[in-house]
């Protein structure tokens, strides 16, 4: 028998969050911000949404548009990427067996009016079809929406319980059920749920913020080196700055020329640059 997907109040606690998510993998948290801030974002965001081509094979889609280097494009988009309910919720699924983690992507979704529904996928599969150990967790997706997800609307698409699977399945749309949800939502999913971009059978676009985040000790699917770059980078808040990738890894993993913390060089607290490359004595 199919699960449901579990809903939670905004104002529960992380317990109740990390336990919704590790019993299904996935969790709807309904109206944690508001309407105004999810206007906000997509105020700043329309240019660049305008000017997004949309994709170029099936998997993509046709009538979707995908648009990132969020943090350099709205300054309020860092309230979702760090907002305390997503990073309380992290720490426990992801930091628990990691030194940390890190920002893996962000993109606005739109997925456009006559769009099937998207192949069913795990997202983990990103790191090159590698079959992580089950139960072990190595990326969280949120999905915000920017707009109310409706089943008819194309609302991301699940099957709760699936992160239980065998790895490299291929279950069909008819299996997902729809998460849906109203404007300032999120639904969390870990990196092993099997789900999708659902059909588009609306007249307006469907548009949610999906922001990934990943142990640090992973490629970031989108390379905020260059999404966020150190320009970027030192004008944000320093927690955020660093949830972006500029700090460690771990103990040896991603320092900066003679051993330095990649957040001291974006800051300025180190004032030496970086190695040079000259021969001469």
């Amino acid at each position: 028998m199919s699960m449901d997907v579990p809903r939670v109040a905004s104002d529960s606690g992380v317990d109740e969050v990390e336990a919704a998510l590790r019993g299904a993998g996935c969790v709807v948290v309904e109206h944690v911000v508001s309407d105004e801030q999810m206007d906000r974002i997509q105020t700043d965001l329309e240019p660049h949404l305008a000017a997004t081509a949309a994709g170029g094979d099936e998997f993509t889609g046709f009538n979707t548009r995908r648009t990132g280097s969020l943090l350099a494009r709205s300054r309020d988009f860092g309230a979702l990427a760090a907002h305390p309910t997503v990073l309380g919720t992290l720490d426990r699924v992801l930091g628990d067996h990691a030194t940390s983690y890190q920002l893996h992507l962000t993109q606005v979704i739109e997925i456009g009016p006559g769009e099937p529904a998207q192949l069913v996928h795990r997202d983990q599969w990103a790191f090159d079809f590698f079959p992580f150990p089950a139960g072990f967790e190595v990326e969280c997706h949120t999905m915000w929406a920017m707009t109310d997800f409706t089943e008819e609307n194309g609302a991301t698409r699940v099957i709760p319980g699936s992160h239980r699977w065998d790895d490299k399945l291929r279950p069909s749309v008819d299996e997902t059920i729809p998460a849906e949800m109203p404007k300032g939502s999120v639904l969390f999913y870990v990196g092993s749920l099997y789900h999708g971009g659902g059909a588009n059978r609306s007249a307006e676009p469907r548009r949610g913020v999906n922001v990934g985040y990943t142990l640090s000790w992973l490629r970031q699917e989108e390379n905020q080196y260059l999404a966020c770059p150190p320009e970027v980078a030192r004008e944000l808040p320093e927690d955020l700055a660093r949830l972006a990738g500029y700090r460690r890894g771990a103990y040896a993993l991603g320092y900066y020329g003679d051993l330095r913390d990649p957040y001291d060089a974006v800051s300025g607290a180190h004032a030496a640059g970086p190695p040079s490359f000259s021969t001469a004595p």
